[in-house]
């Protein structure tokens, strides 16, 4: 401190002038530190009790915002229509839309497929319809209802998501697909078994009761893949957002995920995928090409490759 600070400048002055001896002055540097020591903990202690007082004031003003809020009106379950209406979205420090002027609209049961190169807006896109994000205009519609009437806990029972950066949490395979709800027996495997997972979970040292995480099973990017897609269907949502599903699937993972999509448009799930891959096309309804945020293409799956077939011919 500069207190120490300055009796160690006095005390090295005196023992140049022969007034002190040099054992003195690291002696009362010693001793002036032990005096001090109660000083600068009550000092370090006060300023974490403001800094506490500060985050108890701000958690407190946040909870009673939310108390004061009213209760969201209870919308019926959705049965997987969406619509998006003129979606552009700005966000903070970016000249430009990341997404500009987005018309989508899907019916119940229909498979999108969104592609374009790295940096286009897909993986933005993807939180937009999942509500994540909230656009700067335009509308994103479940059923009708605009995604920000829909009550967050109750948005969630009818939505999966397989993010393009994969987190398994630490507990088993079971409770993972589960999300972390009370494991039902009969739904997990109903859900394994849709994303064509669930023999490769019985080959697993535990099967279903194997543990994740840094005491348990070392999964392989494709394993940790899967199961998070037999998590993304889980309780059969009824519209699955599925951002880069193949990014580490071997040829046999491919496949399940390929079987995947064409069973859960039997179940009459509408389901958006976002992929690099263009073998995913054959088993998807529509397509949308998206290029710097903006849609350049968007329709059946055969219109679309049409014209992609036609524009390469023509250049």
């Amino acid at each position: 401190t500069t207190l120490q600070s300055l009796v160690l400048g006095v005390g090295a002055y005196l023992v140049l002038q022969g007034k002190m001896s040099g054992g003195m002055m690291i002696a009362g540097s010693i001793l002036l530190g032990r005096a001090l020591a109660p000083a600068e903990q009550l000092i370090g202690s006060w300023r974490q009790l403001i800094a506490g007082f500060g985050a108890y004031q701000r958690l407190s003003q946040l909870l009673a915002s939310e108390a004061t809020q009213e209760k969201p009106f209870d919308l019926p379950p959705p049965i997987g229509q969406l619509s998006i209406t003129q979606l552009t979205l700005m966000l903070e420090g970016r000249k430009d839309p990341v997404l500009r002027q987005i018309n989508v609209s899907l019916q119940v049961g229909e498979s999108l497929a969104v592609v374009g190169a790295s940096a286009s807006g897909k993986s933005t896109l993807a939180r937009v319809m999942l509500g994540l994000v909230t656009p700067t205009s335009g509308e994103v519609r479940l059923d009708g209802a605009d995604l920000q009437q829909w009550p967050r806990d109750k948005l969630g029972q009818y939505v999966g998501y397989l993010p393009q950066d994969i987190e398994l949490f630490e507990g088993t395979v079971a409770e993972n697909i589960a999300r972390f709800q009370e494991v039902d027996a009969q739904q997990v495997i109903e859900a394994a078994q849709l994303a064509h997972v669930h023999d490769m979970i019985l080959r697993l040292p535990q099967g279903y009761d194997t543990r994740i995480g840094e005491d348990g099973a070392k999964l392989s990017g494709g394993q940790r893949q899967r199961i998070a897609l037999a998590r993304a269907v889980f309780g059969q949502p009824k519209l699955v957002v599925l951002d880069e599903p193949n990014a580490n699937l071997d040829d046999q993972g491919d496949k399940a995920l390929a079987d995947t999509l064409i069973e859960l448009k039997k179940h009459q799930i509408t389901v958006i995928v976002i992929s690099h891959r263009t073998h995913i096309l054959a088993v998807v309804d529509r397509i949308l090409l998206l290029q710097e945020g903006t849609q350049a293409l968007f329709g059946s799956r055969e219109q679309v490759l049409q014209q992609l077939r036609q524009a390469g011919a023509a250049a």
